[in-house]
């Protein structure tokens, strides 16, 4: 793909995403999910391009940003972890009796 090509291709996602907006299709959502793996990819590309330190400090931008948007899923994982560990102590305790 060449310069024209990308530029035209950023210029068509950026048009959708305006006309999305003005007919009320939120889609920011999904932009701030992709944002950290963009940027983890970065990282990625710029260490298998020997820019380390760069490429380093993407990555862990990235991941921190990651955490941020998916701690309400680790807090929710955590909840159910600590039901199904409540309930098996309770079915254990009955056993015993």
């Amino acid at each position: 793909m060449n310069g024209k090509s990308a530029l035209g291709a950023i210029l068509v996602v950026i048009g959708a995403l305006m006309v999305m907006k003005f007919i009320g299709i939120n889609l920011g959502w999904i932009i701030g999910l992709l944002m950290p793996f963009i940027l983890i990819g970065l990282g990625v590309v710029g260490i298998k391009n020997d820019s380390k330190i760069i490429g380093g400090i993407l990555i862990v931008v990235g991941a921190f940003m990651l955490i941020g948007k998916l701690a309400g899923l680790f807090a929710l994982l955590l909840a159910i972890g600590l039901i199904v560990w409540g309930v098996s102590l309770f079915k254990n305790r009955t056993r015993g009796i």
